[in-house]
């Protein structure tokens, strides 16, 4: 158990540094908007899921979906790394928890 929570740690960590890359850049969403509030929005949520992955040793996979499904539908697709970091998240959880 030990291992897994420390792999989505390191997942997490993933995907809030690279939610926060594009932050940094000011990625505009695929419709030409700023995707800053989406941006905003998406860190806080990973760190209030990171947290409670930590405590708990598993994500909420309803959480997870959802989450990627919106981001699809905003992200540029030649900025592809957002959604990687997502599915590392998806592949560290334990296999036995939804």
């Amino acid at each position: 158990m030990v291992n897994q929570r420390s792999e989505l740690e390191l997942a997490f960590d993933a995907a809030i540094a690279q939610t926060r890359k594009y932050l940094d850049a000011g990625l505009a969403a695929a419709n030409g908007e700023s995707a800053r509030p989406r941006l905003e929005k998406l860190d806080i949520d990973l760190q209030q899921q990171r947290d409670r992955a930590v405590e708990t040793g598993a994500i909420d996979q309803q959480w997870l979906q959802t989450t990627v499904r919106e981001i699809v539908n905003w992200l540029p697709e030649s900025e592809l790394t957002l959604i990687a970091a997502l599915g590392r998240i998806a592949r560290a959880k334990p296999r036995s928890i939804s």
